[in-house]
């Protein structure tokens, strides 16, 4: 099981923890915050991003390339409604030349990833709100 705890600190910011570590949550000033750490789509955005990085580094590993240095950059558009991103493009730059074996084994190695795949596959998303009633 993965697990992150979010607790609001305010305004529109929030800690996020996962284990021992800690990141802020937060919205810009046109949006109420003080931008004081990415929004929520973003965190999204960055967990597709690294694990795609992820991905690909281990193909690389695994076949003794060059990987230090291996770049992603992703992007989505807001869609809706309902509101939603969509339209992701994610580009992986490797620091060194692939043979065309290796440049499809990175490729189909990122296309494992967890995220993506979670992504490509609808998920069940069940939300229990736990707060007293008042009568």
């Amino acid at each position: 099981m993965i697990e992150v705890n979010v607790k609001h600190q305010g305004a529109v910011k929030f800690q996020v923890s996962a284990g021992s570590h800690t990141l802020v949550c937060d919205q810009p000033a046109c949006n109420g915050g003080s931008d004081g750490g990415m929004t929520p789509p973003e965190l999204f955005l960055s967990g597709l991003a690294s694990c795609a990085a992820f991905y690909a580094v281990a193909y690389l590993k695994k076949k003794g390339l060059e990987r230090e240095g291996v770049t992603v950059h992703a992007t989505a558009e807001k869609a809706g409604p309902p509101a939603r991103l969509d339209q992701f493009h994610i580009e992986v730059d490797t620091p060194g030349p692939l043979s065309e074996a290796d440049y499809a084994g990175v490729l189909d190695s990122v296309h494992r990833c967890l995220i993506h795949n979670t992504l490509l596959h609808t998920p069940q998303v069940h939300i229990e709100l736990r707060a007293p009633v008042t009568v």
